[in-house]
């Protein structure tokens, strides 16, 4: 991931993050098609950072102060990854999926 910091004038800064993605989302998609056996639990996404930055980024936008990486940022993935709009995102199938589309 490549982040690029933007002077905005006196007291402003943008940070731009790229990443590329499409190794990420061709390695879900394939994970998707097997079967996700594990003593550990099944495999159910890989989110590229990107997704997480702006996951954060909306979340503060909204004024929720959460912290990455905590129980409640846990929530809101475990939400975001339940929405059919992220169903791209998860590796573990259709069984498990809500709002699942191949």
């Amino acid at each position: 991931m490549k982040t690029e910091i933007i002077p905005a004038g006196n007291r402003e800064v943008v940070a731009v993050s790229q990443q590329d993605v499409e190794p990420i989302l061709e390695r879900n998609k394939q994970l998707r098609s097997m079967e996700q056996k594990s003593d550990w639990g099944r495999h159910i996404a890989t989110i590229p950072a990107v997704i997480m930055v702006k996951w954060l980024n909306e979340e503060l936008q909204h004024g929720h102060n959460v912290r990455y990486l905590s129980s409640e940022w846990d929530e809101i993935v475990a939400r975001k990854l339940n929405d059919p709009e992220w169903a791209y995102l998860r590796t573990d199938g259709p069984s498990h999926m809500v709002g699942w589309t191949k």
